[in-house]
């Protein structure tokens, strides 16, 4: 299953509580406008309902860019269960991947397949400039839901047809976002919430230009990732896909 659905990706080019009541309204009425546009997806009641995809949606306001995705139950619900070390740990996930190159968030361009990834992993903490949960500790937060921004490309190391998030060879220096936690691996901890509201799961993302963006391919994934039992290149392996929007990674959504 998993060669079937991963495969067509690589040649996808490569409320405040007091006015609550007016406030929900109101982001209904945008959510329901802005579904006009999304790419959909039928419910399917044998898969996990929490990453059951109905809709994944990417929309502009002004230089807010809202990515949204709608599922067939509570959205983040679900948090991987914890094996007590960095070895093997696993890794729970709602992806948007794009058509943007990822110079535009700070990568080496022209590396891989831009993806936003909201991910819960609890084993370990890749947000050393954040504290998630409030505790006074930047270093102890992997379980609460956080996003990132990923490269990820074929790796036949994962398995057949397989994706992994790019790994960094030892002595080599590409060009990461200040924001990059440090991992050998193309990936970003930008610090953009996600947040929740019973099915739905948003993450606003700010560009300095988002006019440019118009015209951008996205898709919508769930996924269960897994980090390598060696802790070695690759590092971290995408292993199931719960859902795609699609139903074929052809990234037919239009950033208007």
């Amino acid at each position: 299953m998993k060669t079937r659905i991963l495969a067509p990706l690589l040649t996808a080019s490569l409320s405040l509580l007091a006015v609550s009541g007016a406030n929900a309204a109101g982001d209904h009425a945008d959510h329901a406008t802005h579904q006009a546009d999304a790419v959909r997806s039928p419910a399917d009641a044998a898969k996990m309902a929490s990453f059951d995809i109905l809709a994944a949606h990417v929309h502009r306001n002004g230089r807010t860019v809202t990515f949204h995705m709608t599922t067939n139950g509570t959205a983040g619900t679900d948090r991987p269960t914890p094996v007590g070390a960095l070895a093997g740990a696993p890794v729970h996930a709602y992806v948007w991947p794009t058509s943007l190159d990822p110079s535009s968030v700070g990568f080496e361009g022209g590396t891989g397949i831009l993806a936003l990834a909201a991910t819960s992993h609890p084993d370990f903490d890749d947000t050393p400039l954040y504290d998630e949960n409030g505790d006074g500790d930047p270093a102890n937060d992997g379980a609460p839901w956080h996003s990132h921004w990923v490269v990820l490309t074929p790796t036949e190391a994962c398995g057949p047809g397989a994706l992994g998030v790019r790994d960094i060879p030892e002595g080599e220096t590409p060009a990461m976002p200040l924001t990059w936690p440090g991992l050998p691996i193309f990936i970003d901890s930008p610090g953009y919430a996600p947040l929740f509201d019973g099915p739905e799961i948003k993450v606003n993302v700010p560009f300095s230009n988002a006019a440019a963006l118009a015209g951008v391919s996205y898709d919508g994934v769930t996924s269960a990732l897994r980090v390598n039992a060696n802790v070695h290149a690759p590092l971290l392996c995408v292993t199931d896909v719960f859902d795609v929007a699609s139903g074929d990674l052809s990234l037919p959504g239009k950033i208007k």
